[in-house]
């Protein structure tokens, strides 16, 4: 008998930190979303793309629930909450060494909301010990009628499968939404964008990184050379923080230049000559136009 093709939507959703760009990256075997210590990493809703012969996922990466202190924290969480009512599955992604707290209680009340089946994925499994998580799974029960609860490892890639079987079980039958080669929706500048803010966002601390917007000027293939040429500002709020990204002598600018230059490469499969400059907009984040024009709408 031959089994029906499912597809559908599925959200990652949860508090910020919790991993869910990590999660992302695993359940579609590809860099799709940049990664990051820090809260607030994903601000864009981000497809990944995940074929088989019987099935095709398509998950949306959220910008994690918080409350927001800017126009762009707004914009944020509106995407995450939206998403919700979009969606076929919901993943929603908690961390094993933290009980229930305000947050993850707010975002049970919005699913309250939904009739979609909701999958509870206990992230971080390897930081704690077994009966801990059974005690946590326990909590979140009492809380909500999850379709399954299940506890994993994102980093290392453990109860990825399960997690797939799953989503496949509450996958309605439907068609294959985009071709089987597609991982992401994200465009090539949008991508490289994200792996320049993800450097500084590993390389500088406090509250720079947040502050920091990429915009890629340009991408040129130059075919002579097989050399693609990238020209990107990294836009901040303060002088002091350009200061800081440039650092002494150029120094910290060439680092994060390197290490995203390497990203880029492997994402091209090509030689990458990258170029950037920092520039200075006061308060962007409360700016509407810069919001829209750095690619957040």
């Amino acid at each position: 008998m031959v089994q029906e093709f499912k597809s559908g939507f599925i959200a990652i959703i949860g508090r910020p930190n919790v991993g869910k760009s990590t999660l992302l990256n695993s359940m579609v075997g590809e860099k799709i979303a940049i990664m990051s210590d820090k809260p607030q990493t994903t601000r864009n809703k981000i497809l990944a793309i995940l074929t088989e012969d019987n099935y095709q996922m398509i998950f949306m990466d959220t910008p994690g629930i918080h409350t927001p202190k800017n126009k762009l924290g707004e914009y944020m969480v509106k995407v995450a909450e939206q998403t919700l009512k979009e969606v076929d599955v919901v993943l929603f992604v908690v961390e094993a060494d933290k009980p229930p707290r305000q947050g993850e209680l707010e975002i049970i009340q919005e699913l309250k909301k939904i009739n979609t089946p909701v999958i509870l994925i206990i992230n971080k499994v390897d930081l704690v010990k077994k009966d801990s998580i059974l005690l946590l799974i326990n909590e979140y029960s009492n809380l909500f009628n999850f379709h399954s609860i299940i506890p994993v490892s994102a980093l290392n890639s453990d109860g990825i499968h399960i997690i797939k079987g799953e989503i496949r079980k509450v996958l309605p039958v439907g068609p294959k939404f985009f071709p089987e080669d597609m991982v992401t929706d994200q465009p090539e500048r949008q991508i490289v964008s994200e792996i320049i803010r993800e450097k500084i966002l590993h390389l500088l601390e406090k509250e720079v990184p947040h502050g920091i917007a990429v915009e890629v000027i340009s991408i040129k293939n130059k075919e002579n050379k097989n050399i693609i040429e990238i020209m990107a500002n990294i836009y901040c709020e303060k002088d002091s923080h350009k200061g800081i990204i440039i650092g002494k002598n150029g120094e910290m600018l060439k680092k994060i230049g390197s290490l995203a230059r390497m990203d880029i490469e492997n994402l091209f499969g090509s030689k990458v000559f990258l170029e950037l400059w920092v520039k200075v907009k006061d308060d962007w984040r409360n700016k509407e136009f810069y919001i829209k024009n750095f690619g957040y709408q």
